[in-house]
């Protein structure tokens, strides 16, 4: 009886270490954007973990741009970014988008998570775009909101050169705006918000407008994609979990945000994640190419970039439409992607 004991107790232990030791190890980043929470979501609630999935969490990088230079010094193995990739890719960084963070895979425009804030006495008029001319704005060079703004001034039919755009990291600019450095700035949340509390006069010029198509994606490097494509669909299928869960259960959700992002108060994570949910949906469609040909051809046409890169090669839509395919419930509360929009195996992007 003493042996048979013994025997249940060491393959209990045995089949222990041996489910350990079949977990895969992936190194993750984010951004400090409010729209990159799904990733520490997955996380906390153990979606990875059930997949077979040890994950960690870099540290929030200030933009997309510090990310990626996290990404290529091997801090990271999989990272969140939208619009930095443009660059880096024309840099001769072989990067491959996998899967949203935030966008939609269902419409052309979206960017609930984006506003316009000004300070008190700028002179900027609230929903007065053109009231923008000759005002000192601050944006982030290279990120979304750096498009953002770019879209708005287009929309005014004012050129950049008609505002003098100044390179500010998201978390400097409400102190920016309170110390009259700027007479606006252009955000992604949770800042914008934070200024609406922490400046006193501050005023939301606008929030979204479905402006610009939102760039978020799951990238990594071509190398590192293609010898490890099943650890991408668990990841994919991981931060999918997380995003349903957290479109389900946003106040919670906000409550896990004051972990992630520093200096988040809980008032302010629930404000932001109203706008955060209409944009989480990882799936890959037809708008998801054209959101970034858009942008490139807005930053090649306003001359801030010299050349483009075509589309096709650097998304990679087969990880996440497995995920889509095998995991149907997963995307079962989302609007489904418009017949014309869907994509499948051998899909090619045509301007």
């Amino acid at each position: 009886m003493k042996r048979l004991l013994m025997l249940g107790v060491a393959l209990v232990l045995g089949s222990t270490v041996a489910g350990a030791q079949t977990m895969v190890k992936l190194k993750a980043g984010m951004v400090s954007g409010f729209d990159q929470i799904g990733l520490p979501i997955a996380l906390e609630r153990g979606f990875f973990e059930k997949r077979g999935l040890d994950v960690t969490i870099a540290r929030p990088y200030a933009t997309g741009v510090d990310a990626l230079n996290a990404l290529q010094a091997g801090e990271s193995e999989i990272v969140q970014v939208g619009v930095p990739m443009i660059g880096a890719v024309l840099r001769g960084m072989d990067l491959v988008a996998l899967g949203n963070y935030s966008g939609n895979a269902t419409k052309a425009g979206s960017d609930a998570t984006m506003a316009v804030v000004a300070r008190e006495g700028s002179g900027i008029v609230k929903g007065d775009l053109a009231s923008l001319k000759g005002k000192k704005i601050a944006a982030s060079f290279g990120t979304i909101n750096h498009l953002y703004i770019l879209a708005l001034l287009e929309k005014a039919g004012l050129k950049p050169d008609d505002v003098t755009l100044v390179n500010t990291p998201p978390p400097d600019m409400t102190v920016a705006l309170l110390a009259k450095g700027i007479d606006a700035f252009s955000g992604w949340d949770p800042w914008p918000i934070v200024a609406g509390k922490d400046v006193p006069g501050a005023v939301e010029i606008i929030r979204g407008g479905d402006v610009i198509s939102y760039l978020g994606f799951n990238v990594a490097l071509r190398p590192w994609v293609d010898a490890n494509g099943e650890t991408i669909e668990k990841f994919l299928a991981g931060v999918s979990e997380g995003d349903q869960w957290m479109r389900k259960n946003p106040k919670q959700a906000a409550q896990i945000a004051t972990r992630w992002i520093p200096g988040l108060k809980p008032e302010i994570a629930e404000a932001a994640m109203q706008f955060n949910i209409q944009q989480a949906d990882r799936r890959l469609s037809a708008n998801n190419y054209r959101a970034l040909w858009s942008a490139e051809d807005r930053l090649n046409r306003l001359g801030i970039l010299k050349s483009t890169f075509d589309v096709n090669k650097h998304i990679e839509p087969k990880y996440i439409l497995k995920v889509m395919k095998d995991n149907p419930e997963l995307f079962a509360d989302l609007p489904p992607i418009p017949a014309d929009a869907m994509i499948g195996a051998g899909y090619v992007f045509k301007p």
